[in-house]
């Protein structure tokens, strides 16, 4: 016997996209109430927030920190500062966080274009058009979309939705997602059910961390005091009896958004 394999829809009804705007606006508000304002991106410029999103790759920013501060301190924290820095100079000076040479080369790398194409201008490197601006971050080796994104939203104030892995995770206990959806379409469901708003990226985004931080751990979440329980998937399952590994199989997801990542017009 032949079974036809369901073919994935990745757009919702119009019905399915209001429920989809009400549910992201009830969850960033359950959030909002719990955490408060998280006040992030902590930078005192925008070249200081171009510097962190670069080095917080696959590190803790409290490392992130004390790399910054070594820069700070020494007057190296701006475009002239680093490009007069050897490799080997500026990768002690950010050794706290992980993979510090490569790092140091990216860092580095997006120097260069900003002095050699800006004239070392952050606020005009900043300006460019958004799609021309993420373009090229994304050329920089090592400078994927999470970074580039963060550095739009935090340093240039555009309104693009940062997507990272406590997003994944909780989209998926939530029963919003599989697990499997890529970067741009997880991007594409924020990005098209909520305001175009710069504050509310932040915000929403920021909450979700804090959220994977400090509660919706990946081994060993704590559900008893999650402010997302009364809506999560995940939750409701384990209190039906079930295991965590019977909790985390597939739920219905809401994919909105097409693998380009465009956003649904209409």
């Amino acid at each position: 016997m032949f079974f036809r394999k369901r073919k994935r829809r990745l757009l919702p009804s119009n019905g399915e996209q209001v429920g989809l705007r009400e549910f992201l606006l009830d969850v960033y508000g359950r959030l909002y109430r719990h955490f408060g304002p998280r006040h992030w991106w902590p930078a005192d410029t925008p070249f200081e927030v171009i510097v962190g999103a670069i080095l917080t790759q696959q590190v803790s920013w409290g490392n992130v920190e004390k790399a910054i501060n070594n820069l700070k301190e020494r007057q190296y924290l701006s475009v002239a500062g680093i490009l007069a820095l050897s490799h080997e100079e500026l990768g002690l000076l950010i050794r706290p966080t992980r993979y510090f040479n490569q790092k140091a080369q990216r860092l580095k790398d997006v120097c260069r274009v900003i002095r050699e194409e800006f004239g070392d201008d952050v606020d005009a490197f900043l300006k460019e058009e958004t799609g021309a601006l993420r373009n090229r971050l994304l050329k920089v080796r090592g400078v994927g979309k999470e970074t580039a994104d963060s550095i739009l939203l935090y340093a240039a104030g555009r309104p693009v939705f940062v997507i990272d892995s406590y997003t994944h995770r909780i989209l998926q206990r939530l029963g919003r997602a599989h697990g499997r959806e890529t970067y741009d379409e997880l991007q594409c469901l924020f990005e098209s059910h909520l305001p175009r708003d710069v504050t509310l990226f932040s915000e929403y985004h920021a909450l979700l961390v804090a959220l994977g931080h400090h509660t919706c751990l990946k081994s060993r979440p704590q559900c008893s005091g999650c402010p997302l329980a009364g809506v999560c998937v995940y939750q409701a399952r384990l209190a039906a009896g079930a295991t965590r590994a019977e909790a985390s199989n597939d739920v219905p997801g809401a994919i909105a958004g097409r693998r380009s990542g465009r956003v649904p017009t209409g």
